[in-house]
């Protein structure tokens, strides 16, 4: 079918050309002018297309109709799809047609999903000449639908046509792996060619279990692939081909040891890698988290020699002062105050804290003076005077805590350490006992600002009234939600990628970025934000919203600009704070009568959405539910079968569970979520022990760490998914926000 499709086009393509050829050597220009315009279409039918035809035909607008329809089941979405590909838009509506030929994509790529192979080909047979930016894509769907329709010898054709068509794209690897003859050639061809590709690195992994000493396959994995089992694999080429390994190889290697924190590991690494900057911090860095302090210390040393006016060499010398005697430690704390305005408040920080531990009282506080007249905007300055108003506070000196707390409140500067939004609500706190009401307002509107995603940003919108529910009153909450779909594109350049993405083909766009990257184990700012959305989007949430999440671990000056850039976007946001299994939480809440955002934070909590989470304690799936109350939850509800491990029964436990533990504390969701964590022993004990007047103190109270961070880890996750759906505190926050 496609054989008869393409040679006749071919024919008249060679008979355009030689009859342009005759004509030019007549000189008959207009004519050839004439002959070129009228054809000149099927010339831009070949695989050649340019940058600039793709850019136009994958401009996505946000008003494009199929927006709604990229987050809808196949079965759903099929007759909406059906109308916009059988319609007959007019000539000049450009949107209309470029979404008929998206919607015929779609259709086809959905019921090849479905195995009904002969109804896809009706959609996708000659789509490529009028869709062309996705064009590969589209062949290797025909393929697959020939091959369902029991077309044998069409879909070979179609493979082949593909991989002599376009041998760079990553679909030619999936279609050498289909093909019937030549398999080990074939196979050999693909791990050349595209180490990048799942096919490729199964094949090597396939290959390693059979005969694990071959050096090219444990490179192929160790330099492209980025799944998080492959340490034992970098171990082996370290261990038994350390001659065999260029310094690029072991930039590789180095990077991935750093990205899954063995910093010993990545640190002996990275001494055998390019002579960089970044390099040797990391080799530094490496060994003084890993307690080896000499040798960070010379590390850190070798650093100063060879790059002594980096970024980096500012941030060793802190380092070095940390690990070095008093007046040595004051020697490289003065060469960053001289030298590295960036670090030269930490580093007044920690000459203070030097001085005082040898009693050079007059020497601290003369550090800590000039870090607040030169660096009073600085973290290093906001982390000391919070430090100093919270013993104020304690003494019962309010009013001077509150004081001496000003100039952290008048500053314009956004610290991104955590402490800052929580030393502002306190601040708010002590303004509003001490009856300063229009300053504890201010306080509370500037945490919203700054701070709009923190737990403290909530606790300030309880404060100025709004309706987002306090602890005592959350519960029976149900907040009205905008959860339809939304679509920012993707920071990548990619035309096609791009139309992918908007399709809601993550899968396919994710194959695709990944056959762009040129340092899988170093991606770019705006590649790993990428992978990590289209990541989410296949439903590997838990590794998705790691990558995002993993961006505020980043470096340099540049790659903290593009990420804070990012964090300006919904897109950003959405990707940290997803929802999914919306039908079956919303269903559960309203049957247990329970804020159905509450039961998604606590979800997000105990597993970021992964289904077969386990944990050391038994805990398992999305509401991590041990297994004996799991049966006791399952009697109650009459429950006779069911798996922990499946989203459905999971949620259904989880919620009645958190249900039973409001119905225990007379509605109060601090104490039900406390215990969900900590137990209602614990729970119990500390209510008989503590003060709970103020749920602010008794949060601060709370003995287990990893409870009280439980607690503003969930009521976090609640804020953020109220600003994030809920219409009318979204633009609460904007108006103040912007």
């Amino acid at each position: 079918m496609l054989e008869s499709r393409v040679r006749p086009r071919k024919t008249l393509q060679k008979k355009l050309k030689d009859r342009a050829i005759t004509l030019l050597a007549n000189n008959k220009k207009l004519i050839l002018l004439m002959l070129l315009s009228g054809f000149g279409c099927l010339i831009l039918q070949s695989r050649n297309l340019s940058d600039q035809s793709n850019k136009k035909l994958s401009s996505a607008p946000e008003s494009s109709s199929l927006i709604e329809l990229r987050q809808i089941t196949p079965s759903a979405r099929a007759s909406q799809l059906k109308v916009m590909a059988e319609g007959n838009p007019r000539r000049n509506d450009k949107q209309r047609i470029l979404d008929r030929h998206r919607a015929r994509y779609l259709l086809g790529s959905d019921l090849v999903q479905q195995q009904q192979g002969k109804l896809a080909l009706t959609y996708l047979q000659g789509l490529g000449q009028d869709y062309p930016l996705l064009r590969p894509q589209i062949l290797w769907k025909i393929a697959q639908a020939h091959q369902q329709n029991q077309q044998t010898n069409a879909a070979q054709r179609t493979l082949k046509y593909l991989i002599k068509s376009y041998p760079d794209s990553s679909l030619t690897a999936n279609a050498l792996s289909l093909l019937d003859e030549d398999r080990v050639q074939n196979e050999a061809q693909i791990i050349k060619k595209f180490p990048y590709h799942p096919i490729a690195q199964k094949i090597a992994r396939q290959r390693l279990s059979k005969n694990p000493q071959q050096f090219q396959l444990l490179l192929l994995l160790a330099k492209y692939s980025r799944d998080s089992d492959l340490n034992p694999i970098r171990d082996r080429l370290v261990l038994k081909y350390p001659a065999k390994l260029t310094p690029e190889d072991w930039q590789a290697i180095a990077d991935g040891y750093w990205r899954e924190e063995e910093h010993r590991k990545a640190a002996d690494a990275y001494t055998y890698a390019s002579s960089t900057p970044q390099n040797l911090y990391r080799a530094a860095r490496g060994f003084h988290r890993n307690g080896n302090l000499d040798t960070a210390k010379r590390a850190y040393q070798r650093l100063l020699q060879e790059y002594h006016d980096s970024r980096e060499a500012g941030e060793a010398l802190i380092y070095l002062a940390n690990i070095s005697s008093g007046d040595e430690a004051v020697v490289y704390l003065e060469k960053a105050i001289a030298k590295f305005p960036n670090n030269a408040p930490e580093a007044y920080r920690s000459k203070a804290i030097v001085h005082e531990r040898f009693d050079k009282n007059v020497a601290a506080d003369e550090a800590r003076q000039n870090l607040l007249n030169q660096y009073n905007d600085s973290s290093a300055a906001g982390e000391y005077r919070w430090k100093i108003a919270q013993k104020l506070a304690a003494s019962g000196s309010k009013k001077d805590a509150w004081q001496w707390m000003q100039p952290l409140v008048k500053s314009n500067s956004t610290l991104e350490q955590g402490f800052a939004p929580k030393a502002l609500y306190w601040t708010g706190k002590w303004a509003k006992e001490i009856g300063k009401l229009a300053e504890a307002e201010t306080t509370f509107k500037k945490i919203i600002k700054q701070y709009p995603q923190s737990y403290w940003a909530w606790r300030s919108a309880v404060m100025l009234g709004w309706d987002v529910g306090d602890f005592d009153r959350l519960r029976s909450l149900s907040p009205p939600l905008n959860l339809s779909a939304t679509y920012s594109p993707l920071p990548v350049r990619s035309s096609a990628l791009q139309e992918l993405y908007l399709l809601g083909q993550y899968y396919d766009a994710g194959l695709m970025l990944r056959s762009q990257l040129e340092r899988p184990q170093q991606l770019s700012v705006n590649e790993q934000f990428s992978e990590g959305i289209l990541r989410i989007g296949v439903g590997e949430y838990s590794a998705g919203m790691q990558e995002i999440w993993d961006l505020t671990k980043r470096e340099t000056p540049q790659e903290l600009k593009e990420w804070k850039a990012l964090r300006q976007t919904t897109a950003y946001w959405r990707g940290l704070f997803p929802f999914p299994y919306q039908t079956e939480i919303l269903d559960f809440a309203r049957q247990d009568e329970i804020n159905p955002l509450l039961v998604l934070s606590v979800m997000r909590k105990e597993s970021t959405f992964n289904p077969e989470i386990d944990s050391v304690v038994g805990a398992v799936g999305l509401m991590q539910i041990v297994p004996p109350t799991a049966k006791w939850v399952a009697e109650q509800l009459d429950l006779a079968e069911y798996s922990l491990t499946n989203p459905e029964d999971n949620i259904k436990i989880g919620t009645w569970y958190l249900k039973h533990n409001h119905d225990r504390y007379e509605d109060n969701s601090l104490y039900a979520v406390a215990s969900y964590n900590a137990g209602t022993g614990n729970v119990s004990s500390w209510l008989d022990s503590y003060n709970t007047s103020d749920p602010d103190l008794f949060v601060e109270q709370i003995p287990f760490p990893e409870t009280k961070d439980y607690v503003e880890g969930v009521f976090g996750n609640y804020w953020n998914y109220l600003r994030l759906y809920n219409p009318a505190i979204r633009q609460k926050v904007n108006s103040i926000s912007h």
